[in-house]
């Protein structure tokens, strides 16, 4: 049955283990194991930086990247519901004592470029000193566009300072966005990417594999980076055997993050033709969907049935009101991937519908 808790939740595929099994396999904290290698020239070269870095985990390349950007005393700018910022551990503050300075988001996703503006500190010991802005894409499933994306790496470069993409779900934006570039993905990818010194690349989630992700930045950037990650403990030995499917993930599995979203997009359709049917009428409701990440809300006692009915038929999704403690509504977070079917969605409406002219 059909696990909409994540992304992160795919397992490698036959041919993904296959990669791995095969994989020729070295040391990389000696920097030679040849499969790694392979996959930090291949990422390096489709996103238009000079070097690659594997690391074990998304949260770690973000504190990498952090960290060698900044030093102690230096100051970040984030959005409020950025990953580096709420949902890392605190992270940048705890472990590389880098000051977060965290702006609202707008309704798109976006930080407004004149709050980025007005939150760059002037050069006065008073004040931390601003090095860095974060920008991630997606952000809840929503897409950043390429003239917004431009206009931050701009703005950086003229504010003389570094600008970093956690991109975790970066490709999910280049698959959305690519149609009306009349570019590929891979090719929307790199121009997304076009003017940032560094982007971190979760290959774990959409992508398929089973751990890891990328930094990826200038020659200079990611030597910093390799010392960082080692200090992190993030140095591993033949990650072949992970850094294949990794490879495999690029190679093939980019262009099909297309089905994500169109399940995602068959899902709202049908969540909406429910929304006003028996116990759903005036109760539910279903946010927008860009990519693979589906937001509905409900009342928190409806929610919290639901979600007991859905997890007697072995269909997981995850659902909180963390936004707002106070709030009577629960938002529950449906995500498609790649071990989600057509089908899936299909059965999992069935079984919505089945609840919806339920007896409370």
């Amino acid at each position: 049955m059909p696990d909409f808790r994540s992304d992160t939740v795919t397992r490698p595929s036959h041919a993904m283990k296959e990669a791995m099994f095969h994989a020729a396999l070295g040391d990389d904290v000696f920097n030679d194991d040849p499969t790694t290698l392979a996959l930090q020239d291949y990422a390096a070269k489709m996103l238009g930086f000079d070097a690659a870095l594997f690391a074990p985990s998304g949260t770690q390349t973000n504190l990498i990247a952090l960290m060698s950007h900044c030093q102690r005393g230096d100051e970040a700018i984030v959005g409020q519901q950025w990953h580096t910022y709420k949902w890392e551990g605190g992270g940048m503050a705890v472990l590389g004592s880098i000051q977060p300075q965290p702006l609202a988001l707008q309704q798109d996703g976006t930080l407004a470029l004149q709050d980025i503006q007005d939150a760059i500190k002037p050069d006065d010991p008073h004040f931390a000193r601003t090095r860095l802005i974060v920008i991630e894409n997606t952000v809840g499933g929503k897409v950043l566009p390429l003239g917004y994306m431009q206009q931050v790496a701009a703005l950086a470069k003229a504010s003389n300072l570094q600008c970093h993409i956690d991109g975790a779900r970066l490709f999910n934006a280049a698959v959305a966005l690519a149609p009306n570039h009349q570019l590929s993905p891979q090719a929307m990818a790199r121009a997304l990417c076009q003017g940032y010194d560094s982007v971190s690349i979760c290959l774990s989630k959409g992508l398929g594999a089973p751990v890891g992700s990328l930094l990826l930045g200038s020659a200079d950037f990611i030597q910093r980076a390799r010392r960082i990650r080692k200090m992190l403990g993030g140095g591993m030995r033949q990650t072949g055997v992970i850094t294949a499917a990794g490879l495999y993930a690029l190679q093939h599995n980019i262009e099909r993050l297309a089905e994500d979203h169109a399940n995602a997009r068959l899902l709202a359709e049908g969540l909406q033709a429910l929304s006003q049917q028996g116990r759903f009428a005036g109760q539910l409701r279903v946010l927008p969907v860009q990519t693979n990440i589906l937001f509905t809300e409900l009342p928190l006692a409806l929610a919290d049935a639901l979600q007991h009915f859905l997890a007697q038929h072995q269909v997981q999704l995850t659902a909180s009101n963390y936004a707002n403690a106070s709030s009577q509504f629960k938002r529950m977070r449906w995500v498609c991937h790649l071990d989600i079917s057509r089908g899936d969605i299909e059965q999992t409406l069935d079984l919505l519908a089945r609840f919806a002219h339920s007896e409370a």
